[in-house]
This record gives C-alpha cells, structure tokens and sequence, in this order.
C-alpha cells in the first residue's frame, strides 16, 4: 500500500465521521481534484456549482434569513454553542484534515480548530451582548438611541491557509447577528469546506434552525463573481490576495454593497539594540516559518539595528539549520509543505531576485524531497543590502529578508515603506521604543506588537489591516457591527413636536 493511497484513505475516513454525505463528494472525477500538498496526490474530486445553482443557494438563504432574523439572539447563539460543541467532539478528525489539505503540522491544524471553538464561545456570550444607545437630545419629551438588526445574507470568500477558521469568524458572530451565511472556500481547500458545513448543518439541525442558514458554493473565480453581484448579499467578507480584493470590492461597490476585505501581508518586526535576542529569534522563527510562511501575518521583513545585526542573524542562522523539514502528519516536524507546485516555484523565483538585486542567502532556500513527492523546501533567510522592490512584495511562503538600521526614526520609515499594513512587532525593553511604535507616529499596520511576533492573534482583538491590507476587521472586539444594519430612533412622548436645530415650521 502506499503513501498515497493511505492519505486518501485516511481522508475517506475522516469525512464519513465528520458526516459529510454531500453528492459532491463521491469519489467521482468531478470539475475539481483535491490535492494533498503532502505528496501531491489527489484525495477526493469534487464538482462545481453552476451560477444557476449558486443563485438558488443565495435565494434559499435569504429565505432562511428572513426566518432566522426574527429569532431572538440568545436563542441564535444556542446553535452557536451546538457548532462548539461539535467542534470539540471532532476536533482531532478536523484537525487531522487540514493538515493533510492545507499542509499545516499537527499543532497548527489543531490549533486552527482551538481557534473555531474559540469564536464560538466569543459569539455566544456577544449574543446576550447586542447593545446600541441611548442618546442626549435637545428636543424635551423625546428619547433618540440607535438599534442594531440583522444584516442579512453574508458572502464569505476565504484563503487556503485558514481553511476553517476565517469561515468561522465571520459564521459564528454572524449567525448570533442574526444572518445567513453562504461560504466559497478556496478550490485548493474544498474537503475541509464541506465538513464545517456538515457540522454547521447539524448544529442547525439540533436547535431547529432553518436549514439554508449555512451552505457552500463550490467553484473558481465565476462563482465568487455570481456571489458578488447578488443585490440579496449585502456583505461579502473576503480574505486572501490583495489582487483577488481588487477584483471583488469594485463588484460589490457597484451595487452598493459593502466589504470586508482581508488581504495581504509584508509583516515586519523591528529588533532595537535592547531586545532580548534569545525571545526575539523565537519569537521571529516561529512567525517566519509557521504554516510554512503562508500565513496572512507572517513575518516577512527583519529591520535590526545594525550594532546587533550579526549576533541576531547567527542566531537565527542556527536556529533555521535545526528546523525539522517533512510531513506535516509526523509530529516531529516543524515545517509543513507549501501549498503547491505554483507556491514553490515563486519562493526560488523571489530568492534569485533578490540575489539579483544585491541579497545574501544566509541560509535556506533549496528544495527538499521528502517520500514520493509534496512541495517542500527549507526557510530561507537572505540579508538585503536595501528594500528593494522583492522585499516590498510579498511571497507566501517561508522567506525572510533582513534589514538593518541606525535609529528609530529609519526604522519606521522603512517598515511603513511597504503597501501593505497588517502586522507588526518590535522587540525591545525601552518603555519609548515601545510606545512610540505603537502610537500615531509608529506602526502604520492594524496590528502592532510589542516582544511578541506579528503572527498568532488571538480572537479576542479585532483583527486586519490597513492601505494594500483592505482595512477591513473580523473576529473579537467590535467586529460583530460588520453583520448589521444600524437604525436610530427618535421616540416622542410628549404632546408637543418641537423640530431640531430651533426650526420654526407654522
């Protein structure tokens, strides 16, 4: 038997728990293969929708809306809490499947799933939450405050990276808003897809909820198009490249819609002469290499004071030379394939740009084999002479560029120098650095760090970004008004009609 054959077995059986009975998934030679980046191999084959039938699954969510936004939010978040609970009981059989269809080890596939249950329980407790205003008027006998309802249909577009959890995000807060959800997951992470939806489904299914509150469209670009044109689909939250944001925001803006854009990342961290170099190069490692550097968040960019520059660029050097390279299944590895044959070619094609552009590979950068095929390769570091426009561009995969500067001030401008604005970090121990980098005048990013990496945020902040990174903001904090409509209501009790603003009318 080989590998391969036992990592599409493996994924059969891990569906079939999951409860995915969907016709799409057959074993049938459908529209789209799913392949493992594990060894490249085809898992399962899954056909696409027709724009016909994509409008149709907009309009059956609509309807479902229309019965779910009557119900009240703490009743919502009961089906909120059945999709945690359900999360919690499958979460080694999920785990396991986006490690084998996104290439991300163990830990990080588990930690994906940690991440759902963990908007869960933020969108259940927000469900007895949903607060507007009350607010001082100048008229007497009168009350003004602000209401927030239901939004509507909500489009979800998401990356192959996070292949359950920005689903999740936007599913979770938006189900306890009150609106349905219909999700086109990347072509590159479909399996993974239709087993949230099953378990969507059930949770559904358990609280007697309407039962096109969730769904899944499957397809290329034409049916995320189909979705960004449907008038009944007020909000369309997309994550991924900044391109793929440039085609979909001027979709929806035609029709007046709204966005809630999630796009790239050229994060960077700045290493002051006081960092603790020991916290900041695992602090660094762990942001550059996680998920094999195709994190949103990823650390991209080192700017590091040029009095430390070689002691930090050893100790990274040593620590990149011990990262264990293979199958993200063994849990012994660190770093995961990246996502395929596309991925690896752009992670040669940057280096040797860089090299062009005057760069030194410190280390890394080779291809590596491992079993009978995947898309592997070590970390690469390369120590840049100037930002040059590779470094300004971000490569979704494992590849750091170093930088050094003199002061402060250089610094800023070179990290802010970049068009997109995510994530950032500083490592240092001076109180000023500190908060200087994270006021009006530091980091222009939507995520500022102070001795931790950029990557790794926890659902409790409002997550994303600002300029080429789309500005828009998902998960805790206030990210839930995103799935709403606001009203304000003025309320007279008195038996008079003064008007605002001192008007005289009669």
């Amino acid at each position: 038997m080989t590998e391969t054959t036992t990592i599409a077995r493996q994924t059969r059986g891990i569906l079939e728990r999951l409860g995915v009975t969907d016709p799409f998934v057959a074993g049938q030679e459908g529209d789209l293969s799913c392949v493992s980046p594990i060894d490249g191999a085809v898992i399962g084959s899954v056909r696409s929708h027709t724009p016909a039938q994509v409008t149709e699954q907009i309009g059956q969510a609509h309807d479902a809306f229309l019965q779910w936004r009557s119900v009240p939010a703490p009743v919502r978040g009961a089906m909120v809490r059945e999709l945690g609970e359900l999360l919690r009981e499958h979460k080694d059989d999920l785990g396991a499947l986006v490690s084998i269809e996104a290439g991300k080890i163990v830990s990080e596939g588990l930690g994906e799933v940690q991440e759902m249950i963990d908007i869960c329980d933020l969108a259940v407790g927000l469900s007895r939450q949903l607060h507007g205003l009350t607010i001082a008027t100048e008229r007497p006998g009168h009350r003004m405050m602000e209401q927030w309802h239901p939004l509507g249909v909500i489009g979800v577009i998401s990356a192959f990276n996070f292949p359950v959890a920005v689903w999740s995000w936007n599913a979770a807060l938006a189900f306890v808003c009150g609106d349905a959800v219909v999700w086109k997951p990347s072509e590159k992470t479909l399996l993974t897809a239709l087993a949230c939806q099953a378990l969507a489904a059930e949770a559904a299914r358990r609280v007697g909820a309407p039962t096109s509150l969730s769904s899944v469209i499957i397809g290329d670009r034409s049916v995320g198009a189909v979705l960004a044109d449907d008038p009944r689909v007020p909000l369309v939250s997309a994550t991924g490249s900044t391109r793929m944001g440039r085609e979909v925001a001027p979709r929806v803006a035609a029709r007046l819609g709204r966005t809630l854009l999630e796009l790239g990342g050229n994060n960077a961290a700045i290493v002051a002469p006081s960092a603790d170099l020991d916290l900041a190069v695992r602090g660094i490692v762990f942001s550059a290499v996680g998920t094999a550097g195709q994190r949103c968040t990823s650390l991209r960019r080192i700017i590091v004071h040029e009095s430390i520059k070689d002691d930090l660029v050893a100790g990274l050097k040593a620590a990149y030379e011990t990262l264990p390279v293979g199958s993200p299944l063994e849990d012994t590895t660190l770093v995961g394939p990246l996502i395929d044959q596309q991925a690896l070619a752009a992670f040669g094609a940057a280096i040797e740009q860089a090299k062009a552009d005057g760069g030194t590979l410190v280390t890394g950068g080779a291809q590596v084999e491992v079993g009978e095929g995947g898309f592997y390769a070590k970390p690469a570091i390369v120590d840049m002479p100037a930002q040059t426009d590779i470094v300004r561009t971000e490569t979704f995969a494992p590849l750091l560029y170093v930088l050094t500067y003199r002061d402060l001030d250089e610094a800023l401008v070179l990290h802010n120098d970049v068009t997109q604005g995510l994530s950032s970090a500083i490592f240092t121990l001076d109180v000023r650095e500190a908060e200087t980098f994270c006021s009006a005048v530091g980091s222009d990013c939507g995520i500022a760090n102070v001795n931790i990496g950029p990557s790794g945020a926890e659902i409790g902040g409002a997550f994303g970004g600002e300029k080429d990174t789309g500005g828009g903001r998902e998960s805790g904090s206030d990210a839930w008004r995103n799935y709403m409509r606001r009203t304000t209501n003025t309320i007279n009790y008195s038996t008079e009609l003064p008007l605002a603003q001192g008007v005289e009318f009669g």
